[in-house]
């Protein structure tokens, strides 16, 4: 079965090669405080930023996953509220779990069909802005550009930029940013059950000036360990073995973002025209790289999903208030050319 479900989603074929190879390496069992694993941090955290572009001042943290990095941000970053920006389930829920956290946090909604104008975003109180950078659930995304502008028009905040879905796929400005944070499980093309956080010095900053250090993930003892290239917990080494191997075989940032959007072109050029589905996003400024939204009557969208699954391809359910409406098509690197164009023929009766 090839997924093309946006997240988990299809793997590299090598994953089953360096899996055996980290068993017989002697990975699968390897103490996190050894020297053998300070090694494999240091080599994957080098990796991701000279594949990725990451500033070197960056530091960067192994997780479990991105809803994690909700936590830790709202945790040890936010002192008494951050404003969220989003247009999308996945940036409401990580609004309404600060939320729990820290009650007076704020919400700034805003239509998928619409660019953030960040002239009109001048906060002068909180601590940190979030934006959801690509959102799953309706297949937009929030340009380098915009989000460059919203840390300028907001100096004393902090910017934090969930980036699940297009980290590793597409070319992210991250200097633009002082919180980084993706899962791997879609453009990394791995197992689910490990995420990087990238944070700016300002970043550490403010989590110094804070000092909260109530929980185990508290980003002050993430550093104390990550100082000595450690994890404050012990981490799902094997999840970092496959993020080097993942990494070391990846093509420059810029190259694969060139692959991304010739991609996409070639899928909305298919669904231009196209009688019974239509991109569920109109306007090209802000439509996604890495998922496309599909829309079409329940009836169809349900045939076409079993009729896929029956030729051996997983699409990805809509989500939320678009479940019944619409289907997602991820748009990784993992995911070959020639399974695109199966896919493709099997949609083409459908358009």
């Amino acid at each position: 079965m090839v997924s093309f479900y946006p997240g988990p989603s299809r793997v590299h074929d090598q994953v089953p090669k360096w899996v055996k190879a980290a068993h017989k390496k002697g990975i699968l069992s390897m103490n996190h405080r050894s020297p053998e694993f300070v090694d494999l941090s240091k080599k994957t955290i080098a990796l991701l930023k000279r594949k990725l572009k990451i500033p070197n001042e960056y530091m960067i943290f192994f997780v479990s996953s991105a809803t994690e990095c909700w936590e830790v941000i709202a945790q040890s970053l936010v002192k008494t509220k951050s404003f969220h920006l989003y247009n999308g389930a996945f940036g409401e829920k990580w609004f309404d779990y600060t939320q729990r956290l820290r009650p007076d946090t704020q919400s700034m909604p805003f239509d998928p069909e619409k660019e953030l104008t960040p002239g009109e975003l001048a906060l002068n109180e909180g601590d940190v802005i979030c934006i959801t950078q690509n959102e799953t659930s309706n297949g937009t995304e929030v340009r380098n550009k915009i989000i460059a502008a919203v840390r300028k028009n907001n100096p004393n905040q902090l910017l934090a930029v969930d980036a699940t879905s297009s980290m590793a796929g597409i070319f992210l400005n991250f200097q633009s940013a002082d919180i980084w944070f993706a899962s791997v499980q879609k453009c990394f093309g791995l197992p689910a059950g490990l995420a990087v956080m990238a944070c700016s010095p300002r970043a550490i900053l403010q989590m110094q000036v804070i000092g909260e250090k109530n929980h185990y993930n508290s980003l002050s003892l993430m550093k104390e360990m990550m100082d000595k290239w450690q994890t404050s917990y012990t981490p799902n080494v094997l999840g970092i073995y496959l993020l080097k191997c993942a990494l070391k075989s990846m093509n420059k940032i810029v190259q694969v973002d060139q692959k991304i959007t010739r991609r996409q072109k070639v899928w909305i050029r298919f669904f231009h025209g196209s009688k019974n589905l239509h991109l569920l996003i109109a306007n090209p400024q802000v439509r996604s790289k890495t998922v496309l939204a599909l829309k079409g009557s329940t009836r169809l969208i349900e045939v076409i999903k079993a009729v896929a699954r029956k030729n051996g391809m997983l699409l990805g359910e809509g989500y939320g208030s678009l479940r019944k409406e619409t289907f997602r098509i991820a748009n990784f690197p993992a995911i070959k050319k020639k399974e695109i164009t199966r896919l493709m023929s099997v949609l083409q009766a459908y358009r």
